[in-house]
């Protein structure tokens, strides 16, 4: 098995696995918080909702439309 890092924490995954999934079903069904507060996830889970909004490496993504692979870091504002 390959590691990535999910708020700093590792976290085993299979190579090119939705990173949506992974989040969901390693216990983080919250992605994000809207600007009220309220918790926030995936909805449509193919990249039109913008709900699984996460940082890969820096960078903004969508975690429906991102394929995990070895030592990416992932950093959800859900912490």
């Amino acid at each position: 098995m390959k590691q990535i890092l999910i708020n700093g924490k590792p976290q085993e995954i299979e190579e090119g696995a939705s990173l949506l999934v992974l989040l969901l079903n390693n216990g983080q069904p919250t992605q994000r918080h809207s600007v009220s507060g309220a918790n926030r996830c995936g909805i449509c889970g193919m990249g039109i909702c913008f709900e699984c909004r996460v940082t890969v490496d820096g960078k903004v993504v969508r975690a429906c439309q991102t394929g995990c692979h070895e030592g990416m870091e992932v950093w959800t504002d859900a912490r």
